[in-house]
């Protein structure tokens, strides 16, 4: 026989005071400081994600302001008006759906009833739940009440998308942020719940279930209710990655190493496991992108570990991974769109910034040349050029090209790029040679005599000497301003 009584975990743990509230202790210290000194508004906004205590905070504040010895944060349990309010069973507060009361004429009989006294309480209470779904007409007929309504009467507005709200509302209220409940809290409240219900959980079962709930605890309340119908009074890891379809962490880990070390075969086959156990590739690549982000706090606190992960690549990783969430939740193809996103992690996260380049090239001056440079270039010199005076042979302009990406190093504010792109805008390349065949730079760089600094005319004559592709992009597009050319060990930037 069916027991029509029954309650849900949600409604049966819902807060009867507001010290059983979790994760707003700034709304109940605003709101317990407001009554204790008489200081309670006309109307109040809450703001915030879903099950995360507006509407139970409503009702909580119209019982503290109504109950018989009243206005006070706690009310006795024996409360009559009280327990009433917290049923929904009086007269004098009033909770209203925006979403299926939401017209002109509705707005309008309730400014109406406004004027009418309270039957029982204090005030009188009007909770409007999904505000934001009121029409413009509604908003625009309810905004003089809202401004200065009758003594008796207080309104409470709750909403999950706040900037639907008309401004002209908001400034009529006092607002409050309802924040995401953290993990930790919503596990702690889960545990007290499962002692008091006498259900064996595990904890990595409680910790998946807070992950799955994103912040609201009635969403974390609801799956614990569905995980005792379908496993009884034992709750495992295992019956929730199944029931949900989620990946254990251990696997994600896993993952992100396959990205870390570029494995595009084990990326593959973790795919395709998810995909014959019906996991959810979008909560998996939530999931991913979780342990990337602890990955990358723990490198910052802890910089001198020898970890393979560095900042800048895991913030690559986690753009490429931010990216790729709208792909994977609306594409065609889930699991060709998250092997995608993964493979694009991969190629971020072995991407190298501009800053890094250079640094690398900056490494591989010797010292002395550096205390050389320090010491004969003058600062206000906008351009120098070593060129030793030998001859010159003209190479082909496929070798010029090539020879230019691996002679030019750009320092300063030039980006490598420009390298490649001076390389493509330039017809031939006048490539100095010795007498032995070997390249200029590396002569120059063997030699041991000191470089010398040309003068202003000198240099601008060498500026003038430059291919006009070369000079028209480095001077004009992204006026360049060179130290020196140096060879590049193409080694050390692999």
């Amino acid at each position: 026989m069916t027991n029509n009584a029954y309650q849900v975990i949600a409604r049966r743990w819902r807060p009867k005071q507001f010290s059983e509230l979790v994760g707003q202790d700034h709304v109940v210290q605003t709101l317990g400081n407001a009554i204790n000194m008489g200081r309670i508004a006309h109307a109040y906004l809450f703001v915030g994600p879903r099950g995360t205590g507006k509407t139970t905070s409503a009702r909580l504040f119209a019982k503290s302001i109504n109950w018989e010895d009243g206005p006070s944060l706690e009310v006795p349990e024996d409360s009559d008006i009280g327990n009433a309010i917290m049923a929904g069973r009086c007269l004098d507060v009033i909770e209203i759906d925006g979403a299926s009361n939401n017209s002109v004429d509705q707005v309008r009989d309730l400014r109406d009833e406004c004027q009418y006294a309270p039957a029982q309480c204090r005030y009188k209470i009007y909770v409007i739940d999904e505000v934001h779904m009121l029409s413009q007409q509604a908003f625009n007929a309810l905004l003089k009440t809202l401004e200065e309504p009758p003594s008796h009467v207080k309104f409470v507005f709750a909403t999950t998308e706040s900037h639907k709200v008309l401004p002209t509302i908001v400034s009529r209220c006092q607002r409050f942020e309802f924040r995401s409940i953290p993990a930790p809290l919503i596990v702690k409240k889960l545990k007290e719940i499962c002692e008091a219900e006498s259900i064996e959980v595990e904890t990595e079962a409680i910790e998946a279930i807070a992950r799955m709930a994103m912040g609201g605890m009635r969403d974390a309340q609801s799956i614990l209710d569905q995980m005792i119908s379908f496993c009884g009074k034992t709750i495992s890891q295992n019956d929730v990655l199944e029931v949900y379809g989620l990946a254990s962490r251990e696997r994600i880990r896993n993952l992100a190493q396959y990205i870390n070390d570029a494995n595009y075969d084990s990326i593959i086959e973790c795919t395709d496991s998810f995909s014959i156990e019906g996991i959810d590739f979008y909560r998996a690549l939530l999931d991913l992108s979780d342990t990337f982000r602890e990955l990358l706090l723990k490198v910052l606190r802890d910089k001198e570990s020898a970890s393979s992960y560095s900042p800048e690549q895991c913030v690559r990783i986690l753009d490429a991974l931010r990216q790729g969430e709208e792909l994977v939740r609306m594409g065609l193809s889930e699991k060709t769109n998250f092997e995608v996103t993964l493979f694009r992690a991969v190629e971020a996260g072995r991407n190298r910034s501009i800053d890094q380049v250079i640094r690398k090239i900056s490494g591989m001056v010797p010292a002395d040349v550096k205390k050389k440079a320090e010491l004969n270039f003058p600062t206000n010199t906008p351009l120098e050029i070593a060129q030793p005076r030998v001859e010159k042979n003209i190479v082909s302009k496929e070798a010029a090209t090539d020879e230019l990406r691996e002679e030019l190093i750009v320092e300063e504010s030039t980006p490598v790029e420009v390298v490649n792109e001076a390389a493509h805008n330039t017809e031939s390349i006048a490539e100095p040679e010795n007498n032995s065949g070997t390249k200029i730079d590396e002569t120059v760089e063997n030699s041991e005599e000191p470089r010398q600094v040309l003068d202003r005319k000198k240099i601008e004559s060498k500026i003038a000497d430059l291919p006009i592709g070369i000079r028209g992009v480095l001077e004009e597009k992204f006026q360049a301003d060179f130290v020196s050319i140096e060879k590049i060990d193409m080694k050390k930037l692999i």
